[in-house]
C-alpha cells in the first residue's frame, strides 16, 4: 500500500475558522476524512505543528521510508531556508501546497523557500489543492515504479 504523509505547518489547525473568506468553512480533518474516503489504496497519514522544529523533525522521520509528502508549510513556506534543506535531505518526494494562490496574495508571500527542494507546487484551489498534489504524487509513484 501506498504511504503518503499530508503536513501541515502553523496555523492551518484553524482551518474553518481562520479568515473563512481565504481558506473556507471546513476544517482541515473533515477534509481528511473525505481524501481517505476517496483514496481507499493508499494510506493517508496527517500531521500538523506550529512548530518549526517539528515540522523538520516528521520530515526526517517519515523521509526515507514513505512514498509522498504533501506539505503545506503555511508561513514557514516563506521565512524557512530550514524546511527547504531538510526536504533536500531525506529521499521521499515532496509536493508543496496551498489552499490560496500567495503569488495572488501579500508580496512576501511570493517567495518560496521550500518550493525548489520539492517536486512540483499545488496553489490557488481551496482545500482541493491537497487533492491535486495527491494525484501528482500518485502519478510519479506509478511512473518510478513501471
Amino acid at each position: 500500500m501506498v504511504k503518503i504523509t499530508i503536513i501541515n505547518g502553523p496555523n492551518l489547525n484553524l482551518l474553518g475558522k481562520r479568515e473563512p473568506e481565504i481558506y473556507g468553512h471546513t476544517t482541515f480533518e473533515s477534509y481528511f476524512e473525505r481524501l481517505k474516503n476517496d483514496f481507499p489504496t493508499v494510506r493517508l497519514d496527517y500531521f500538523q505543528s506550529n512548530h518549526e522544529g517539528s515540522l523538520i523533525d516528521k520530515i526526517q522521520e517519515i523521509g526515507f521510508e514513505h512514498d509522498g509528502i504533501l506539505l503545506n508549510a503555511g508561513g514557514y513556506t516563506h521565512t524557512s531556508i530550514a524546511l527547504g534543506d531538510c526536504i533536500k535531505a531525506v529521499q521521499t518526494p515532496v509536493i508543496e501546497v496551498h489552499i490560496s494562490d500567495p503569488a495572488q496574495r501579500e508580496a512576501f508571500r511570493h517567495i518560496s523557500y521550500i518550493a525548489q527542494a520539492c517536486k512540483a507546487t499545488v496553489a490557488g484551489f481551496g482545500l482541493e489543492s491537497y487533492r491535486k498534489g495527491l494525484q501528482a504524487l500518485l502519478e510519479m509513484i506509478e511512473k518510478k515504479t513501471s
